[in-house]
């Protein structure tokens, strides 16, 4: 009788046996304690201030007030974990030391680059030059162009100014006739009406008087 093969037993899993850790490089150390202080030192500064403000407020009271006993209290704890944070940035000063002191945990930034065209100093200068030199020069250009063109038209040939006299003589009177022009229509117009008017009222005392 054919009989089937047994499957073969899972592994067994390995008790105590950690999976390797990937070791930090030393520029990430050295970060790490750069960050460290950084974080100890604000901590620092705020048990400073909360350090100040109670010590501001203890001294408005009177030695035998109430009040006074709460705020010494906890002025003290604030003492107290001053000096542990006193004590943790002396402990990482010495360790950010010797992170320093491993190869490559300092890495060095590159010098800045050097700025690209003139410096501010040439474009300063060079306002300054347009508005000293140029703008005069500028100004000086468009009075003498003004002062020839008032002296073209100054020297108009006298044959030139006659006609142009003519001509304004020649428009006023034409503006006179047609002023006179249009008066004669309005007084025909004028008459013309109360004429149709006066005919209208006849008709109507006939056809009442018959």
């Amino acid at each position: 009788m054919f009989q089937a093969p047994t499957p073969p037993a899972p592994p067994t899993p390995v008790v105590g046996v950690a999976a390797p850790r990937a070791t930090p490089s030393a520029s990430a150390i050295y970060q790490g304690y750069r960050a460290q202080q950084r974080e100890l030192t604000n901590q620092l500064d705020d048990l400073d201030g909360t350090r100040r403000e109670l010590q501001a407020q203890i001294d408005q009271l009177d030695a035998g007030d109430a009040g006074r006993k709460p705020l010494e209290d906890r002025l003290a704890d604030i003492n107290t974990r001053i000096k542990a944070v006193d004590g943790m940035l002396a402990a990482n000063a010495t360790q950010l030391a010797q992170a320093a002191a491993i190869p490559g945990a300092v890495v060095e930034q590159p010098p800045p680059m050097p700025p690209q065209g003139p410096p501010e100093e040439a474009w300063v200068l060079g306002g300054i030059f347009l508005i000293v030199a140029v703008f005069p020069l500028s100004v000086a250009m468009a009075r003498r162009i003004w002062r020839r063109s008032a002296a073209a038209v100054a020297s108009l040939p006298r044959d030139i100014a006659d006609r142009l006299q003519r001509m304004e003589q020649a428009i006023e009177a034409t503006a006179v006739e047609v002023e006179r022009i249009g008066e004669g229509q309005r007084f025909i117009t004028r008459l013309f009406t109360e004429t149709e008017r006066a005919k209208a009222l006849g008709a109507k005392s006939a056809e009442r008087n018959p």
